[in-house]
């Protein structure tokens, strides 16, 4: 979800924050008041192509920023570009700077970035519709994806199937690569494995006592004669700790006799006494296996020396080496045994091939069964919004997309998933992106994510697998009101509401049948200040509403009559 927006020296944008809320977010105002600015903002923090033109006049750099909720799938493509979630770990921070001369910087998290990550994450964060451009483009993949949150379908089985089937085909890849690089390479693994095993390697923390244990040898004589003084001052000598303890405790329990204030301190005593004597009988006994041994000091030096080059080669610990000996050794052992493991491979391959097509088939099915309700119940709600259009969704199978069978395979199946559509009568049936106009464009997708989740939330076909699916992403939908009115105008504005209890919408919109079924609206105003254009925006209390909903309604001019119109329009989108 988006939290906030912010714009600084943008346009005709002198400063201006934006605080987004949960469901449908409309933004209006006049006409060149500055609306899709602020879209247009958000699509350039999620990747979109920037141009020096956008700095307002006189500033040296235009600021943009925003704070989205952070995901999963986010953060794992923070951490594959090196940037530290951290304090951020719930929130996800983008910040762009524009230059007067052309450059410009990208932060994300307050750690710099590319453009690149921005539109890495363009697709985890946010989908963009706007006129003639959809940002973090409603492709191939996002397409096969609605599909199977439509359908419920989960592709656990085949993602496992596909890894299955891919460490299969490697390994048999790595087995049958030339025979003098793997006569090579058997040299080096047979003398690596060597090296680690002649070493004889005890333990994984070997390394860790030896180093404790010449540090005792090192130290012998010092820490005898400690130890033995120790012992004297505790046990032996005239003034012993435990001989003085022991004639004081006599005297405290005669006390204990006829004073029941002295039992607990002749009790601390007895423990005092108890504890003297078990730590002079463990430095004793340290005393007594203290000895200086030169021979073993250097049989443990040239010890470690030997482990340390072993370190230094193989890993940073003992455990490591270890590890890489185990795996040495498992790869000599196929080379030696090529011939016996590539027929064991070949036969693998062929059943984990097997495997992933019967999984995939059913993947397929699947699928197909899904496209068929998707095309009626989505065609039913385009043609709600003023469209007379014909709806397909396309899947085809492996054998139908052309190429090597196994080139199509991934972890999501082999199919391709494509969205076709003809907007008017006897035109063939074309892909989403060739649509003429972007507000049919919005409004095509509007209806396919409506389509969509009120299946998702009744959960037709989904079965247990529902709740394993991912929530959609924030969605901004701009013209999506062009060339309609009256009822249509209202059958958006419903669908529209409908999207955004389950997802947050951002709108722009013209229309004061859309602007009623806001859950936080939003005024763009323009304003000449100190012989300057300057744009703000503000969220609207509900009693400001509708007097906005009135101008759009009447115009500049308000009257009763707008008035009382637009109170019906909120009254009634509740």
């Amino acid at each position: 979800m988006l939290l906030e927006l912010r714009a600084e020296n943008y346009a005709v944008i002198d400063q201006a924050v934006a605080s987004f809320g949960p469901g449908l977010n409309l933004l209006t105002g006049e006409t060149g008041a500055g609306k899709s600015i602020l879209i247009d903002a958000l699509a350039l923090l999620l990747g979109g192509k920037a141009s020096p033109d956008v700095v307002r006049h006189g500033a040296e750099k235009a600021v943009l920023g925003c704070v989205f909720e952070s995901t999963p799938g986010a953060v794992a493509i923070l951490d594959a570009n090196g940037i530290d979630t951290g304090a951020f770990s719930d929130d996800i921070l983008l910040r762009r700077e524009i230059a007067a001369g052309g450059k410009g910087r990208v932060f994300v998290n307050n750690q710099p970035a590319t453009v690149a990550v921005l539109r890495e994450l363009a697709p985890e964060l946010g989908l963009i519709h706007t006129q003639g451009e959809t940002l973090g483009s409603f492709d191939q993949a996002q397409q096969r994806g609605l599909l199977d949150r439509f359908g419920g379908i989960a592709t656990d089985d085949v993602a496992a199937a596909f890894a299955d089937w891919r460490t299969t085909t490697e390994r048999l890849a790595e087995l049958q690569a030339s025979e003098q690089d793997r006569m090579r390479m058997a040299d080096l693994w047979r003398f690596q494995a060597r090296e680690i095993a002649d070493a004889q390697l005890a333990a994984e923390d070997e390394d860790a006592q030896l180093e404790a244990e010449k540090l005792v040898l090192a130290n012998a004589e010092k820490l005898y004669t400690a130890a033995r003084s120790a012992h004297e001052l505790l046990y032996e000598s005239e003034g012993a700790a435990q001989t003085t303890l022991t004639a004081a405790l006599k005297h405290v329990e005669e006390l204990a006799k006829f004073d029941a204030r002295f039992a607990e301190p002749a009790a601390q005593l007895a423990a005092a006494k108890a504890a003297v004597e078990d730590v002079s009988a463990q430095v004793r006994d340290f005393a007594e296996k203290v000895h200086a041994s030169p021979v073993r000091l250097e049989e443990i030096e040239d010890r470690l020396a030997a482990l340390d080059r072993l370190k230094r080669k193989y890993g940073g610990t003992l455990g490591e080496v270890m590890r890489f000996g185990e795996e040495a050794a498992r790869r000599l052992a196929e080379v030696e045994n090529r011939d016996e493991l590539l027929a064991e491979l070949r036969v693998k391959l062929e059943r984990d091939a097997a495997l992933y097509r019967a999984a995939a088939e059913k993947l397929t099915a699947a699928r197909r069964a899904a496209a068929s309700r998707l095309e009626k119940l989505a065609t039913a709600e385009i043609n709600d919004l003023a469209m007379t259009a014909r709806f397909k969704v396309q899947v085809a199978g492996s054998g139908e997309t052309g190429g090597e069978e196994a080139a199509n395979w991934a972890a999501h199946g082999w199919d391709r998933v494509e969205c076709l559509i003809a907007t008017n009568a006897g035109e063939p049936l074309k892909p989403l992106d060739q649509i003429a106009s972007g507000g049919e464009m919005s409004r095509v997708l509007l209806a396919l994510k409506v389509t969509v989740e009120e299946s998702f939330a009744a959960g037709v076909g989904h079965g247990r697998k529902k709740a394993q699916l991912p929530t959609p992403r924030m969605l901004v939908f701009d013209e999506i009101d062009i060339g309609i009115g009256g009822r249509a105008a209202e059958a958006v504005g419903r669908k529209l509401k409908t999207l955004a209890r389950r997802q947050q919408v951002v709108c722009i919109t013209h229309l004061p049948q859309i602007a009623a079924f806001a859950d936080q609206h939003f005024l763009i105003e323009k304003a000449d200040k100190g012989g300057r254009t300057r744009t703000s925006v503000r969220r609207m209390e509900e009693g400001e509403r509708a007097q906005e909903i009135a101008r759009m309604l009447s115009g500049a001019k308000l009257t009763e009559t707008s008035l009382e119109h637009a109170r019906s329009l909120l009254k009634s989108s509740r």
